[in-house]
């Protein structure tokens, strides 16, 4: 099966880690205000999911949103949350460890995409 969002070993790594400081997690995908366009992480409730949010999938068994507004233009791409050295988002919980979570993206082969609208 065919997943919008996974997530490099680095980046499972660095999950592992939050978890065990701060508990269960959630991911959503910054539109590109404040922070960029990065993916930030919360403890899991900290931000309110609404109606026109989207759930992508997990990564490390956390649940990963974007906008649906950003989601119509990026819903042909797989998203790879992988980790750089560097401070991030100010509001994510990666920043304090001198990591930041960073997206990368592949387009989806026409295969792909039509096992999606399946």
């Amino acid at each position: 099966m065919v997943e919008r969002v996974i997530a490099t070993d680095a980046a499972l790594e660095l999950i592992d880690l939050l978890k065990g400081k701060h508990g269960p997690l959630m991911f959503h995908q910054s539109g590109g205000c404040c922070d960029g366009s990065s993916p930030m992480c919360y403890p899991d409730g900290d931000l309110i999911i609404g109606d026109q949010d989207v759930l992508l999938g997990h990564i490390g068994d956390m649940p990963f949103y974007m906008h649906k507004n950003q989601f119509d233009y990026w819903k042909h791409t797989q998203l790879i949350i992988d980790v750089v050295n560097g401070r991030g988002g100010m509001f994510s919980l990666e920043g304090v460890e001198g990591k930041r979570f960073l997206t990368r993206s592949r387009a989806f082969t026409p295969e792909e995409n039509s096992q999606l609208q399946a």
